[in-house]
Formats: C-alpha cells, sequence, structure tokens
C-alpha cells in the first residue's frame, strides 16, 4: 500500500478549503484517508498554513510520499526542513554521512 500526503477540497462553491491528509493513493482526492494532518486555507490574505508537525514528520519517516502541492505547503510550513535534517542525523549517526 502506497500512502501519500496531499490536499483534500472542503468548503462551498468558489470557497475552497483544504485538509492535509494521509491517504491511500487508490483512494479518491476528496474520499476516505487515514489521518488529518493540517488544513490550508487559501482565501486568506496571507493564506494560512496549519500542520500538526509531529504527526508529518512521523508519516514522512514511515515513507509517507507528499504531492507536489503538498510538499510546498509542508516547505513553507518549515516542515520539510526539519525532515531533512533528521534524515540527515540519522544516517550520520551510521557512518554513512557524506
Amino acid at each position: 500500500m502506497s500512502v501519500k500526503i496531499r490536499l483534500k477540497r472542503m468548503g462551498t462553491h468558489k470557497k475552497p478549503y483544504y485538509r492535509l491528509v494521509v491517504a491511500d493513493s487508490r483512494s479518491p482526492r476528496d474520499g476516505r484517508f487515514i489521518e488529518m494532518v493540517g488544513t490550508y486555507d487559501p482565501l486568506k490574505k496571507p493564506a494560512e498554513i496549519k500542520v500538526d508537525q509531529t504527526k508529518t514528520l512521523d508519516w514522512l519517516k514511515k515513507g509517507a510520499i507528499p504531492s507536489d502541492t503538498a510538499r510546498t505547503l509542508l516547505s513553507k510550513a518549515g516542515v520539510m526542513k526539519q525532515f531533512a535534517e533528521a534524515k540527515k542525523s540519522f544516517f550520520c549517526t551510521r557512518g554513512v554521512c557524506s
């Protein structure tokens, strides 16, 4: 089972609101999901991004693959930087650091 971190569209017509969810890659965009890890509101100025960093980092460590848009939002929230540092420190402790 391939797990992805992606956006689930909520809200009404012409007023989108998104949830950042962890879902099986075979499920539809607005269908079943495993866990909600954040929200994104593009209508607010500036756009509001709320991410539960501990849950998101946990799923990234387990191998969840973020979609392109989710990766951009996670980068803006600082989660991808934390994940890269955690990954680097993990390998450096095992002598594989470059």
